[in-house]
């Protein structure tokens, strides 16, 4: 499979705005089946972090003060990640975050998104729920650190894709993946899978 960049943000909220603005990103470049480069960076949006998101992350307002400002960071991750295809675990979420504040720098997004999520319901019906933090332990991947902060959480959803990817060539016999056709299984109905996967074998 090419070369994917695993992204995730850490944020004051969920939906992004002026008053919402993302505080943390990371990405891993996953490219052979392991982890090739990384980037990581706190960011300061000039937006204060609510008590209870500071509580989840362990990301504080007075920590963001001392950061770069996010235009910076936002260039920085943008010229990082490049044309790469791109996933993250709840991706509709990242997705937001990644394409309002490459907006605010007027850049826009040229690749698709997957999803480990969408994948893992279908590919993994039997894991007990679909947490990031749930899989990686009922999967038994590597503990990568702090849940909740970008880093530790990008590393995860890349562990989660590799375990995925193993999955559709063990279980579906699919020997020639890429992020289109992982693009494609997410939108395909869980009862539909196996089917689907028949094609591509």
């Amino acid at each position: 499979m090419e070369r994917i960049a695993v992204i995730d943000f850490e944020t004051t909220g969920i939906s992004p705005g002026a008053g919402c603005r993302a505080t943390e990103v990371a990405v891993v470049m996953l490219e052979g089946g392991r982890i090739v480069e990384r980037y990581q960076s706190l960011m300061n949006a000039g937006v204060p972090v609510p008590a209870f998101v500071a509580g989840l992350t362990g990301i504080t307002t007075a920590m963001l003060r001392s950061a770069p400002p996010v235009d910076k960071v936002m260039n920085e991750v943008a010229e990082f990640v490049g044309d790469t295809p791109l996933l993250a675990h709840n991706a509709a979420f990242d997705q937001k975050f990644w394409d309002y504040e490459l907006s605010r720098i007027g850049r826009s997004r040229s690749q698709s998104f997957a999803c480990s999520l969408l994948l893992s319901r279908r590919l993994l019906p039997m894991a007990p729920n679909h947490k990031l933090g749930t899989l990686t332990r009922w999967a038994g991947l590597p503990d990568t650190g702090t849940a909740h902060r970008a880093m530790a959480d990008a590393e995860m959803a890349a562990n989660l894709l590799q375990h995925l990817v193993g999955e559709l060539r063990q279980a579906h016999g699919i020997q020639q993946l890429s992020h289109g056709l992982l693009c494609r299984l997410q939108k395909v109905p869980a009862a539909k899978v196996r089917e689907t996967l028949a094609k591509f074998r």
